[in-house]
């Protein structure tokens, strides 16, 4: 059995009998629209019922430097978030339908 890291990327493979059971993580994806970044790489996040959020970071490497890029630049985005083992990372980011100005 062939498993990859969903925030690391990195592969793992197991063996396992047919026998036995095998636990699967539940994964919950959110999307939110980027409202602010601050001076610390943390970002302001508004979800679908207004609520917001300032408690994730930044990405670091191409993610993160495509993501304050075209904020810096005016672009509205979407910013997906994986929820999963207690964990939470930006996974991707797009552009909303209007921008922000």
């Amino acid at each position: 059995m062939v498993g990859i890291d969903i925030f690391t990327g990195k592969k793992y493979e197991d063996i396992c009998p047919s026998t036995h059971n095998m636990s699967v993580p539940n994964v919950k994806r959110v999307e939110y629209s980027l409202m602010d970044i601050d001076n610390e790489g943390y970002v302001s996040l508004l979800d679908d019922s207004s609520e917001c959020r300032n408690d994730i970071k930044l990405p670091e490497g191409e993610l993160g430097t495509e993501i304050r890029s075209k904020f810096e630049n005016g672009e509205a985005l979407k910013i997906t978030v994986l929820q999963a083992l207690g964990e939470e990372a930006i996974v991707t980011c797009k552009a909303e339908q209007e921008s922000r100005k």
